[in-house]
């Protein structure tokens, strides 16, 4: 695993930055730093104050401009902040010069996301595959890293050395890239392997965001024991298991979570677990319904699975963490007519969005689980009689090689 000087310690003190311009808005850079707080919390920092800055576009030198930096060095020196982590994606230079202005330790998103994908490797493929997202964040920063060569001055004896230092680092680094891709491709080879040897049954995915409970619902759904806690990323391998309802076999698997701003090299990277979702016969999409910007994360995922080209696949939306929904909407001197009735238009809303392939559950209280599972035996019964027209309801595949 590749030792970043920037790795995360345990309850390091942070602060957030993030921008406000023409394409983000107050509330969204609000959000923005929500989230960004809570990966930060998920790698280990304590994060002590936000700040953020109305601008046009971002600085290139900065990020930010100077009259804001000196802001943010003020406190940090008066609160002893060690990291300081920004919710773009920075440039090397622009780290390099931010931390010469902070004299503290900066990241931006994509490093921190680097970081907790890297915690939170458990198999050999996972570990290779956070591993290439590091080089590769690190590649095009390579020549920001060396910045620091300039104290010595320039002319004679000085630029020499160091542009011999760069590009022997950047061969190292191209090498590992490409050391890196052939042991994923053959990883890749064998994982293929395995999917074909699955046999015959019909494969569903559950996909969505980070955190909205995929792992609860596929422990429900097969009855065994996925690692799911309240944290980002808890599932970094994709798992799957089989599953038979109502004497209807299939094969039922749990993927890594999506995110906005997700680093492409991250998705580059993960491409053999992704081809879970591509391979998938029927995705079932899970969304946190309870949160503010539930609509935004089914958008990000709706792209994502674009990019991936699974869009239309057969899908079905489950509008997961109802009773959280409840809480947050309904005060308590709310009569339980008008709380049916603001439950019954959100369900009439999607039911039309999604042509009534969606399903509202609460996967922690167990609600709607009966009718979660009728609606999917439903799809996989269907997409069964399309594929093998001639056999009887009751015969499906038995392969129990996965």
């Amino acid at each position: 695993m590749l030792d970043k000087k920037n790795s995360i310690q345990k309850e390091e003190r942070a602060i957030l930055v993030g921008l406000i311009h023409k394409t983000q808005t107050e509330e969204q850079s609000k959000e923005y730093l929500d989230e960004l707080a809570f990966l930060a919390e998920t790698a280990g920092a304590v994060t002590y104050k936000r700040f953020t800055q109305k601008m046009q576009h971002p600085d290139s030198k900065t990020f930010v401009g100077k009259g804001k930096l000196e802001e943010i060095k003020t406190y940090i020196t008066l609160k002893e902040i060690q990291l300081v982590i920004f919710d773009d994606e920075l440039s090397g230079s622009q780290i390099t010069n931010i931390e010469k202005i902070l004299e503290a330790r900066v990241i931006d998103r994509s490093d921190l996301i680097l970081d907790i994908f890297a915690s939170r490797a458990k198999t050999a493929q996972a570990k290779l595959q956070v591993e290439l997202a590091q080089y590769q964040y690190i590649l095009p920063r390579l020549r920001g890293m060396w910045s620091h060569l300039e104290r010595l001055g320039g002319g004679i004896g000085t630029r020499g050395p160091g542009e011999t230092e760069i590009e022997t680092d950047r061969r190292i680094v191209k090498d590992k890239i490409s050391l890196l891709r052939k042991k994923l491709l053959e990883i890749d080879k064998q994982a293929f392997t395995q999917r074909k040897d699955r046999g015959e049954f019909i494969r569903v995915a559950l996909v969505g965001y980070t955190n909205v409970g995929k792992s609860t619902i596929m422990n429900l759904m097969s009855k065994s024991d996925v690692f799911a806690e309240n944290k980002l990323f808890a599932t970094l391998d994709t798992t799957t298991r089989k599953v038979v309802f109502e004497n209807t076999p299939f094969l039922l698997s749990d993927t890594v979570g999506f995110i906005r701003k997700l680093p492409h090299h991250l998705v580059e990277s993960f491409k053999s677990t992704l081809d879970e979702v591509r391979e998938a016969d029927i995705l079932l999409h899970v969304v946190d319904v309870s949160h503010p910007g539930y609509e935004e994360q089914l958008g990000v995922v709706n792209k994502t699975l674009q990019d991936l080209k699974a869009f239309e696949k057969p899908m079905v939306v489950i509008f997961n963490k109802i009773d959280q929904y409840e809480k947050n909407t309904f005060d308590p001197w709310l009569e339980e007519d008008v709380k049916r009735e603001i439950m019954s238009e959100l369900k009439e809303r999607w039911e039309r969005e999604t042509n009534g392939l969606c399903v509202f559950v609460s996967a922690t209280e167990g609600r709607n689980i009966d009718g979660l599972r009728r609606t999917i035996l439903e799809k996989v019964r269907e997409l069964y009689k399309i594929r093998y027209p001639y056999r009887p309801i009751h015969i499906y595949p038995t392969n129990d090689g996965l």
